[in-house]
């Protein structure tokens, strides 16, 4: 089992990975269509998204959220550092 580098999933059936692909590091969720996986901004706006749709909460608290929560996966440790 593997987990998303970009969202912190697991990832335990093969349908979880990007493309069906298990030699992917990142998950379904946090690719593309065409397999590549999500920039930082799409990412981030699609969590923030996710948060305020699962959590009811502000766009300024879910964005503060979703970046709390990205700062700790290695895909985006570039952008924090």
């Amino acid at each position: 089992m593997k987990t998303c580098i970009a969202c912190g999933m697991p990832m335990n059936d093969i349908t979880e990975y990007a493309m069906n692909d298990s030699s992917k590091d990142y998950c379904v969720h946090c690719s593309r269509p065409d397999g590549s996986m999500q920039s930082f901004e799409e990412k981030r706006s699609s969590l923030t998204s996710f948060i305020i749709k699962t959590q009811g909460l502000d766009k300024n608290v879910a964005l503060k959220m979703a970046e709390a929560m990205m700062k700790k996966l290695p895909a985006w440790s570039e952008h924090f550092a």
